[in-house]
């Protein structure tokens, strides 16, 4: 659409006159709400929907893309992701499209080095992120492919200022300056780029473009999947060509559970949204979770949830390779096992790992990720996580392209080799040839009783993300906070390995004290070990979104 036509469409909103609202409808946005770790892509997406009358899943296409541009440290079209989606009927839907570890891979590729796992040409899987984005436009997005790349090859061209954000993620990363794949970008005066200065990435507004134009295929095939397979390979890599032409989507069957007469729907393996229900689902049957004189006992009650669902985490894996995960997976949400549970909670002392875990198998520590959140007036809703793994992936950039790769290779368990805290390795999570390695990642939608779209959820933060979500949802659902109170809220986090709960440096003194005196092992820890973000639905059809306040640069916009 050319800039004048822009214009005119922005004009016509400003000017429109208050009769053209339905009579008697109450003020405030009604169109539709996004919300992500970068207010830059927020507005990409906000504009999608008001400005071009795209919908949710176009809004989320449109933001990701952009996310992948700004904020490349934590996801891009190099790594993978999970999404939620909700139809304007109110059907759900969950699409894999998380990395896949290459075909030449080996259960004990990292046995003699874990690195290689982190670093380099060898850490990275076949990412999906793409694929993914195509089959949500083909079976529900309603504007051109090329529009919704549009926005963000602009920002990448034309570039953008420099952040809060970038400037801490950029810091202690020497190779952003002395490897000319990277210093192009964010040092091409020789020293790294500073708060306020002006960034471009047009090697990878060029690649965008040649995506927008010849659709997922020019990323997988052809030239630039060359480029992307020339260069890991020197870097000690072992995909192919073969592994990237012959990626598929996974679409997987939801999870879903009542919390407080609330439909809370989520995805099953390989992603955690299995975890943040069974928690849920425990605490659902403890009252008083809104009163502030229960305040101690509720919070030692969620801590005690969170345990026992992260030991149930260690069972699960891609379910291409680990049978029966269907079943252990409704055996985790069960009447019969939530109950069980809750009989072996304790209102007045804690346990050792065992008594939560007794099998003694680890729950990964998994890095951060970025979360996005987006719905519609028709009730659409996409709740999709993404990632590149550790900060900036695997330091790989692809020189012709600028594209960062992924390092998901380190989700995966490593035989032999007990973590820190003395837990065996999950064979649930072995490496294998074409498996998706378990993620912590959980986008979650909440519905009314009465069964409306309200609640659009998820976090990053590695393990923290399923905590984080499980208390956002809390916030709501009990607290009746809005979306931007609830994401302010302090955090607490324990995923029962290593044996200690975490308490955000705001969190209340005295609940702290009470739950040391019971036998919680507690630590304070800064605020920003996860980031949330959450869109939601008021009763009376207006919207509301919040991007996460740990971040300087996050942003929710409704319109």
């Amino acid at each position: 659409m050319h800039s004048s036509a822009l214009l005119s469409l922005v004009a016509a909103a400003v000017l429109a006159p208050a009769s053209a609202k339905p009579c008697g409808s109450p003020p405030g946005p009604r169109t539709g709400a996004v919300a992500s770790e970068t207010s830059i892509c927020s507005r990409v997406g906000v504009d999608v929907l008001r400005k071009h009358h795209g919908n949710a899943v176009d809004a989320a296409i449109a933001t990701v893309i952009c996310n992948g541009v700004v904020a490349m440290y934590h996801s891009g079209i190099g790594g993978g992701a999970f999404a939620l989606i909700r139809s304007s009927e109110g059907d759900y839907e969950f699409i894999d499209f998380r990395e896949t570890a290459p075909a030449a891979a080996t259960e004990d590729m990292y046995k003699a080095d874990e690195k290689l796992s982190l670093y380099g040409g060898l850490a990275s899987g076949v990412p999906g992120e793409l694929r993914g984005l195509e089959y949500m436009h083909k079976k529900y997005g309603s504007l051109p492919w090329a529009d919704l790349f549009a926005p963000s090859v602009k920002v990448a061209r034309e570039g953008w200022k420099v952040n809060e954000d970038l400037v801490k993620y950029m810091k202690g990363y020497d190779f952003l300056v002395t490897d000319p794949s990277w210093s192009v970008d964010f040092a091409p005066n020789g020293t790294l780029l500073q708060l306020g200065d002006t960034i471009t990435r047009k090697r990878y507004a060029d690649f965008l473009e040649t995506i927008a134009q010849g659709g997922a295929d020019a990323f997988y095939t052809g030239k630039n999947a060359e480029y992307i397979i020339n260069e890991l390979t020197k870097k000690g890599g072992i995909m192919t060509l073969g592994d990237l032409k012959n990626y598929t989507v996974a679409p997987r069957e939801t999870l879903e559970a009542e919390y407080r007469g609330h439909k809370v729907t989520s995805c099953s393996a390989p992603s955690s949204g299995g975890v943040v229900l069974s928690s849920l689902r425990i605490v659902d049957g403890y009252g008083g979770f809104n009163e502030p004189a229960q305040v101690n006992l509720s919070s030692h009650r969620l801590i005690e949830s969170l345990k026992w669902a992260y030991g149930q985490r260690a069972e699960l894996g891609d379910p291409k390779f680990v049978a029966g995960l269907d079943k252990y997976q409704a055996s985790m949400l069960s009447d019969e096992t939530v109950t069980e549970i809750r009989s072996r909670i304790s209102d007045v002392r804690t346990f050792n790992l065992s008594y939560y875990n007794p099998k003694g198998l680890e729950s990964l520590d998994t890095p951060g990720t970025a979360h996005f959140a987006t719905a519609d007036a028709s009730g659409m809703a996409v709740s999709m996580t993404s990632t590149v793994n550790l900060i900036f992936g695997s330091q790989v950039m692809i020189p012709e392209i600028g594209l960062v790769m992924n390092d998901q290779m380190n989700d995966f368990s490593i035989p032999g080799k007990t973590n820190a805290f003395g837990y065996l390795p999950s064979p649930a999570n072995f490496v294998r040839p074409g498996k998706r390695p378990l993620s912590s990642m959980s986008p979650s939608i909440v519905e009314t009783p009465g069964g409306k779209l309200y609640f659009v959820i998820g976090a990053a933060g590695g393990s923290r993300i399923i905590t984080a979500t499980i208390q956002n949802i809390h916030n709501v659902v009990d607290l009746g906070l809005t979306s931007a109170e609830a994401l302010r809220k302090p955090r607490l986090h324990n995923q029962l390995s290593p044996e200690v709960t975490q308490f955000e440096y705001t969190y209340d003194n005295s609940t702290v004290a009470y739950l040391k005196a019971i036998g919680h092992n507690v630590t304070w820890v800064a605020p920003g070990a996860s980031a949330a973000e959450g869109v939601r639905l008021l009763r009376n059809g207006t919207f509301e979104a919040a991007g996460e306040p740990r971040l300087k640069n996050s942003g929710g916009f409704a319109v």
